[in-house]
């Protein structure tokens, strides 16, 4: 305990007694400053488990904590104004590379928090043995909370910019990096598959499903491509595949590609859009495997797009598997309307009672020309199934075993693509 320290009964904390005071301790933990380091260190990379993830940048961790303490010390012992003091280089550093990583700012935050805690205890321990005055006690406590505070204050702000601005450029240059890869893996031309692996973060000897997402508002919002990346990492875990690769085209589309290692099947039905913002929509490709299928699923997966956008009000998941037909016979809009209307005759009526008549017909074809197996897909009576073919028939003009497959076909394009492909029809709504 310094001499004469007990004996004022009004203690200013921001008086020379309380700097001597504040000074004594800042120098004797400074002394100890390995082992407060340490201390703190440990706390850190007990309590948050994200910050322990990275070996490579453990070292610099360790020395950031080292830097604050030492600088915050610095402060206190020789009553050095805030306002002159940064963040060491250390500290803005380690923040960068959390940064890079993808390291959530909250996790270095809450470091800062902890870090805070950890090294007020030391000094109020420090504080204790050197002191035994209550008010002066007091007082020094308050004085080097406020600094303390202060500091860490001061560096977060500093921590929290510097971050920032990492990601920011981090990102950039990932997503330009990363773009001019899967161009030239699109395009067709040869790669080094390695180096495109490292640069995507992604194995392309595999197979892997391509998907196109895009909001269905006109109105492009700011946080668009974040609701994408969401959407698309919660259609990955959905589909137990980590770590898609996705790419924004523009403010309100991206495109993306799901791992699915030995898989050769993917179940665009199971992969559920259930928790995703209502207004986005997937179109998928097939499973295909190597730099090749990865061309070929992604190109999938635009066709299937084409066909919802044409679509009018589109599906909120489509799956190639289901329109292929569709999507390759999409070249001539106008050639396609016009087969589709030569084809299903009067059965092409844009009216609910045709497009009864058109479901009925799909589902009997589909099912290899049976009665019962249609009545129990579409949940009706077997009677009632063959009154709509013989009626489809009709406005056909011409039995369904004529040219069975241009029917067919054209009903999976009315199915898809409606008014669009269809004529206004004014037929009344009945069977």
């Amino acid at each position: 305990m310094l001499p004469g320290m007990c004996k004022n009964p009004l203690v200013d904390r921001d008086g020379p007694e309380v700097a001597q005071l504040m000074a004594a301790v800042a120098a004797e933990v400074s002394r100890r400053a390995a082992a407060v380091s340490g201390d703190v260190y440990e706390v850190i990379l007990r309590e948050i488990p994200e910050l322990r993830d990275d070996e490579s940048v453990l070292a610099l961790l360790a020395s950031s904590v080292h830097s604050n303490i030492g600088t915050c010390l610095q402060i206190m012992q020789h009553q050095i104004d805030l306002s002159a003091v940064q963040a060491p280089a250390a500290s803005l550093e380690y923040a960068r590379r959390r940064a890079q990583r993808g390291t959530p700012l909250t996790a270095l935050l809450r470091a800062y928090r902890l870090g805070h805690a950890c090294f007020s205890d030391w000094l109020v321990r420090e504080l204790a043995r050197q002191a035994d005055d209550a008010r002066l006690i007091t007082a020094a406590t308050l004085s080097m909370s406020r600094i303390v505070a202060g500091y860490v204050d001061q560096t977060s702000e500093e921590i929290v910019a510097a971050y920032t601005g990492e990601r920011e450029n981090w990102l950039r240059n990932r997503t330009t990096a990363r773009a001019a890869r899967i161009r030239d893996l699109l395009s067709g031309q040869r790669i080094n598959v390695s180096a495109t692996e490292a640069t995507l973060g992604y194995r392309l000897r595999q197979y892997h499903v391509g998907v196109v997402c895009w909001t269905g508002h006109s109105v492009a919002s700011v946080d668009n491509i974040t609701r994408l990346e969401h959407a698309i990492s919660h259609i990955a875990g959905k589909a137990a595949c980590s770590d898609p690769v996705f790419l924004p085209r523009d403010v309100s589309s991206a495109w993306a590609w799901l791992p699915l290692g030995i898989r050769d099947t993917f179940d665009a039905a199971g992969a559920s859009a259930d928790g995703v913002d209502g207004d986005i929509r997937f179109a998928f490709g097939d499973a295909a495997k190597g730099a090749s299928g990865f061309r070929l699923t992604h190109r999938q997966a635009l066709a299937a797009q084409a066909v919802a956008l044409a679509a009018g009000p589109a599906p909120r998941a489509v799956a190639f598997r289901e329109v292929a037909p569709v999507a390759m016979m999409l070249g001539s809009a106008d050639l396609l309307r016009a087969w589709v209307l030569t084809t299903l005759g009067g059965l092409a009526g844009d009216d609910e009672h045709q497009a009864r008549l058109r479901e009925t017909l799909l589902a009997f074809l589909q099912s290899g020309g049976s009665y019962k197996a249609t009545a129990e897909q579409l949940m009706l009576h077997k009677n009632t199934v063959q009154y709509r073919i013989r009626k489809a028939e009709e406005s056909l003009g011409r039995p369904v075993a004529q040219n069975r497959h241009d029917i067919e076909l054209a009903l999976r394009a009315s199915h898809w693509l409606g008014r669009s492909v269809l004529r206004p029809g004014t037929a009344p709504a009945a069977d």
